[in-house]
């Protein structure tokens, strides 16, 4: 397949469609996305540092990366898997820990940059 502009838009179009689809379907989603926002706005706010920037968007980066992996886990493990079965239990809760060991890591990074500023 050759390289078109067409096509590479299109794929946007999809990671767009995935972005959204998480957030109808996932209610923690709606916490990060939440989350960001408020990160956002303070470090406007704040005036942060360029430096300090690069730490808050890895930070979401990192929440936002761990949930969409995490969602797409857990509907990849559905259609293999409909029916329980606890195996399937324990990947996707382990896949679901490596969201809140995400967002544990970014809420320290947040206080960590913030204190600065707040101090």
């Amino acid at each position: 397949m050759r390289f078109s502009i067409a096509t590479r838009l299109k794929s946007f179009s999809y990671a767009f469609q995935g972005f959204a689809f998480m957030l109808k379907t996932q209610h923690n989603a709606w916490l990060h996305l939440i989350a960001t926002v408020a990160v956002v706005c303070a470090g406007f706010v704040l005036q942060v540092s360029a430096e300090d920037w690069r730490w808050l968007i890895a930070a979401i980066a990192l929440v936002w990366l761990a949930e969409a992996m995490n969602t797409a886990f857990e509907h990849l493990c559905d259609v293999v898997s409909p029916e329980f079965h606890p195996s399937v239990k324990r990947a996707k809760d382990i896949a679901a820990s490596a969201v809140l060991f995400a967002a544990i890591a970014a809420a320290l990074i947040g206080a960590i940059t913030f204190w600065p500023y707040l101090a």
